[in-house]
């Protein structure tokens, strides 16, 4: 089956998606949920899923929307203490060259987070050409 073919992933291959705890698509029910059997981390998204989605957008020419999927699998692991200081640090004037290029530095030494280093290197270049860094006074 090609990528394209896989397309709803629950309905064409369920098989193909598991959660962080190993369990398939077919195990989350409302029946496990209400007898302890699910937890919340059983309805985490896991990389894997989402390569796979990036995959399937590729195979229709979503080339975008399959580098959004890759990015958002390497983020999956990254803690939200760090995405939301990643999130203030990328709002214009509120930080700095330096600052943007040590965070993208972390995402990559200690996340693996290729794809998500270069998205904030290249936020630092456009916000340093475009003059909206913290202004110093």
């Amino acid at each position: 089956m090609n990528a394209k073919e896989l397309f709803p992933l629950a309905e064409n291959a369920p098989d193909r998606v598991k959660t962080p705890t190993g369990k398939s698509l077919s195990d989350l029910t409302v029946d496990g949920i209400l007898a302890g059997d699910i937890t919340q981390e059983d309805l985490a998204i896991t990389p894997e899923a989402l390569h796979l989605q990036a995959e399937i957008a590729n195979s229709v020419g979503r080339h975008a929307l399959a580098e959004n999927f890759h990015r958002a699998a390497e983020l999956v692991r990254v803690p939200q203490e760090v995405l939301m200081e990643t999130y203030d640090m990328l709002r214009p004037g509120r930080s700095d060259l330096r600052s943007l290029l040590e965070r993208a530095e972390l995402f990559r030494r200690e996340y693996n987070a290729d794809r998500i280093a270069a998205f904030v290197e290249e936020a630092a270049v456009l916000y340093e050409r475009r003059k909206i860094f913290t202004k110093r006074y």
